[in-house]
């Protein structure tokens, strides 16, 4: 160990407290993903397809460890290796069901995302340019720190813009967000569970760790792009939450919103909000996932997507009635949930900081997106049902993944344990030191 930092292999595999936090959150995502794929997959396709499944599976794992890989890397190159990867690895999932919508989806995910990647990877060569004669085992996140001070600064700010640009077509940031929806709604709902819960925190840690290094040149201003580009996604995306017509998109729509958040938390500066973007990268990862195990439930019990195809579903079936409502309030930022206290945090730094536009801004973008959730989901839920449905009776695995997957969201409203409380203060340090 290096002071807060484990290192495997010395600039090369080692990862400090935010690095350790992503690794914990892939991985508990990952497994109930599994967990709730063992039932959701044995139901969309065929009992004797055992090489579909198989490949399922193994597409599943491999992508997994891809995004495993990105909080391990310290060198930035392989950090940006591993990113491509999550979405090469990851399109083939995004096309499972094979349908013409997931295949425009998967193709519009691949070719907009791999241009945001040539972007980012252009301001990674810039940095790498600036920092002069350094070798590549230098070319780490603590060695861009050190460096950064050397850095010519149109450089850095050329950089920097590739790299949020790049990196936030990954995320889904506005105006860069069209194949989000698509690639988000039409997976697999256990995939989508990935994708939005944890593929996007993966790429969104790697756009914050630019922040200590921006700070080292304030001219950049670095901190406000975090800050309007944050707002903007916030803001068309709580508009457009209230038009969706399809529950996965809702869903999907409520991940670019999100993403905004953490993305304003981060741009607000200061060590509460530093807190309070790690927070909401963790309650976020956890709700969203039990979200679209919410949807896919739902799915498997009514075979539409169709916000007006479901109706009166506490009827037809209570579990995924009684999940999508607690998915809804917990997403939507509703007491007592995870959520709900992170964003709290986030407004809280914002307004002691004296950041009182944002605050107010951020506040009423979150309330309309609230409504936008909340309203289709209670026709969906407490509506008088379609037909004469009769009540479904869940499997184990399906019941087992979301009692997994509700536990922290509920628990961590309520209390952050010690472990968390320190992994969050050891993000925040990484990110304003």
């Amino acid at each position: 160990a290096r002071g807060m930092e484990v290192v495997a292999v010395p600039n090369w595999l080692s990862c400090d407290g935010f690095g350790a936090l992503i690794l914990l959150l892939v991985a508990f995502v990952g497994f109930t993903a599994a967990v709730f794929s063992w039932s959701y997959i044995d139901k969309i396709v065929a009992a004797d397809n055992v090489a579909k499944i198989r490949r399922y599976y193994a597409r599943y794992n491999l992508f997994l460890l891809s995004m495993l890989a990105v909080p391990a890397f310290s060198q930035v190159a392989l950090v940006w290796i591993a990113i491509e990867l999550t979405t090469l690895l990851s399109v083939f999932l995004v096309s499972f069901e094979n349908t013409v919508e997931a295949l425009e989806a998967a193709w519009k995910y691949v070719v907009l995302t791999c241009m945001g990647a040539a972007f980012a990877l252009l301001g990674i060569l810039l940095l790498y340019w600036g920092m002069g004669n350094s070798g590549p085992g230098s070319f780490t996140w603590s060695g861009l720190v050190a460096a950064a001070g050397r850095i010519p600064s149109p450089i850095l700010q050329v950089a920097f813009l590739f790299i949020l640009v790049g990196f936030g077509t990954k995320v889904g940031l506005v105006p860069l967000h069209t194949w989000l929806p698509d690639a988000h709604s039409q997976a697999p709902s256990p995939v989508c569970a990935l994708l939005s819960g944890v593929e996007t925190t993966t790429v969104l840690y790697a756009l914050l760790r630019l922040l200590p290094i921006l700070k080292k040149a304030p001219s950049l201003h670095g901190e406000d792009w975090f800050v309007v580009f944050g707002l903007v996604s916030v803001g068309v995306a709580s508009f457009l939450l209230i038009q969706v017509k399809d529950y996965k998109r809702l869903f999907a729509f409520s991940t670019v919103e999100h993403m905004g958040i953490i993305l304003v938390a981060a741009g607000l500066g200061g060590t509460a909000a530093n807190y309070g973007a790690a927070f909401q990268m963790v309650s976020h990862a956890l709700t969203k996932s039990f979200c679209f195990f919410a949807a896919g439930s739902t799915l498997l019990v009514v075979g539409s997507r169709d916000i007006a195809a479901v109706r009166g579903l506490i009827r037809t079936s209570p579990l995924a009635a009684v999940a999508l409502l607690v998915g809804g309030l917990a997403i939507a930022g509703a007491p007592p949930f995870a959520v709900f206290l992170s964003e709290f945090s986030i407004l809280k730094a914002g307004l002691t900081n004296g950041q009182y536009l944002p605050a107010v801004l951020l506040a009423l973008f979150i309330v309309i997106a609230f409504c936008g959730i909340l309203f289709p989901i209670n026709r969906m839920v407490f509506g008088n049902p379609n037909g004469n449905a009769a009540p479904q009776k869940p499997a184990a695995t399906t019941i087992l993944a979301l009692v997994f997957a509700a536990v922290p969201v509920f628990l961590l409203g309520l209390y952050i344990p010690e472990t968390l409380h320190e992994l969050l203060r050891l993000a925040a340090f990484s990110l304003g030191r």
